[in-house]
């Protein structure tokens, strides 16, 4: 095709260059996937509907090479494909017009591995004692299976997993079926809303599967017998959930629930969407920051890495404002401790809407308590009525999409009615102290 050229190998995060693609816009993600735990091995065929974005010779998919590739079709025709790093490269028979759907079919199978983030933290298929705890953020998703990894990809996704039947797979949305035939059992979950990839979640283990009611929250928990089911109750979900809904204008929560993995070298937690994971029973205050996401940073997710105080400040911000709800502290008891450090200190040293790279995205306090100091600061500028509306209006306004630091200043100046340039600038741009 006369034009066509291949599409960029990353979707040019200042982060993560490398992550996600260009070329094309991804739109479903059909997994169906069969693991054994015993022998670690997986066997995957991705189904992938998305639409060309210009005239597209080529293009690339995130899967790291520990995986094996063993055939790709474009719409049914055999593909040309080749591996190296984390790049999978397609050539599909011929060449894709622009603005023309298609679907791409990855057979792939391996023995996943975790990555390691730049933090040190492991990231993606992390082995358990009895399983697999799947938590992707930021580069996991391609540790197990083929997509358009940046979060500016959203799209929907149907998982079809396989596992021996002493096992529960859980993952992102709705479970819609499940049968059992020769000591193996089939989970199929849809999730319907559009998901950054690294939200995705196929959380594999010896689960009790739970699925309620509470009020007009339908509640999906999964927890491993090593940990407290009653710490781990849907009620401290619905209760959580509903304070994070009143901050988002009650737009529609996807489905709160939670799965409880006995992970303890893990060492973290994620808001997975629809279903956060922990890697041991969660308090009240964790299960409040992990559900917030929820709506800020799963449903309105940042365009880039960098912005990653919009997914962390809120959440701590929630976190605030359950203790306070519990009164067990105060909104400005928890700004005043925060505040407390002295001006040389280095927690003052880094900007909070530009933490500084991959090793700072998720591991430096700014990011969290500078974050929500953020908004505080602001809350105490504009007052409760405006500060309530503004974060109503974010959550409203880019629902299941992506905005940055930059748009959130321009609709807090909106919905408040004046010039805030001054006080984002100290609070978000600037090192140093803020003054009060």
């Amino acid at each position: 095709m006369h034009g066509a050229r291949p599409g960029a190998p990353g979707a040019g995060d200042p982060y993560f260059p490398e992550q996600g693609n260009g070329g094309y816009d991804a739109a479903h993600y059909d997994l169906t996937l069969d693991y054994d735990p015993a022998t670690g091995r997986l066997q995957g065929l991705a189904r992938i509907t998305a639409r060309a974005t210009q005239a597209l010779s080529r293009f690339n998919l995130d899967l790291v090479d520990t995986l094996t590739v063993r055939s790709v079709t474009v719409d049914g025709r055999a593909a040309a494909h080749a591996q190296s790093g984390s790049e999978l490269v397609v050539t599909p028979a011929r060449a894709l017009p622009r603005g023309r759907a298609f679907t791409t079919a990855i057979r792939y199978d391996g023995e996943p591995v975790h990555v390691v983030d730049p933090d040190g933290s492991m990231d993606g298929w992390i082995k358990t004692s009895d399983g697999v705890y799947n938590a992707n953020e930021p580069q996991g998703a391609k540790s197990w299976f083929p997509g358009n990894h940046h979060m500016t990809d959203k799209a929907t996704h149907r998982f079809t997993v396989t596992v021996p039947s002493t096992r529960v797979a859980v993952a992102n949305g709705d479970l819609v079926r499940r049968t059992s035939r020769a000591g193996r059992t089939t989970y199929v979950w849809n999730s319907c809303e559009p998901m950054a990839n690294y939200l995705a979640t196929v959380t594999i283990g010896a689960f009790s599967l739970t699925d309620t009611r509470i009020g007009r929250y339908r509640v999906t928990t999964a927890v491993d017998p090593p940990s407290s089911p009653r710490r781990a109750s849907p009620s401290g979900t619905r209760r959580c959930s509903t304070t994070s809904a009143d901050c988002s204008g009650r737009t529609r929560t996807p489905r709160p629930g939670g799965i409880v993995d006995h992970a303890p070298e893990v060492g973290y937690a994620l808001e997975t969407q629809t279903r956060p994971v922990y890697p041991g029973a969660p308090g009240e205050s964790l299960l409040a920051h992990e559900l917030a996401h929820q709506w800020f940073g799963n449903s309105v997710t940042p365009t880039s890495w960098r912005d990653i105080w919009l997914n962390e400040g809120f959440a701590t911000y929630a976190e605030w404002l359950w203790s306070d709800k519990l009164g067990t502290r105060t909104v400005q008891e928890s700004f005043d401790e925060a505040y407390a450090r002295p001006a040389d200190d280095d927690f003052w040293q880094t900007p909070t809407a530009d933490p500084g790279g991959p090793p700072r995205t998720s591991s430096t306090p700014p990011v969290y308590d500078r974050g929500a100091m953020t908004l505080h600061a602001l809350r105490g500028t504009v007052g409760d009525r405006t500060f309530f509306a503004i974060l109503r209006a974010w959550a409203r306004e880019h629902r299941y999409g992506n905005a940055d630091t930059a748009a959130f200043a321009s609709l807090a100046e909106r919905v408040a009615g004046r010039r805030l340039g001054a006080l984002f600038d100290a609070w978000l741009h600037q090192p140093g102290k803020p003054s009060l």
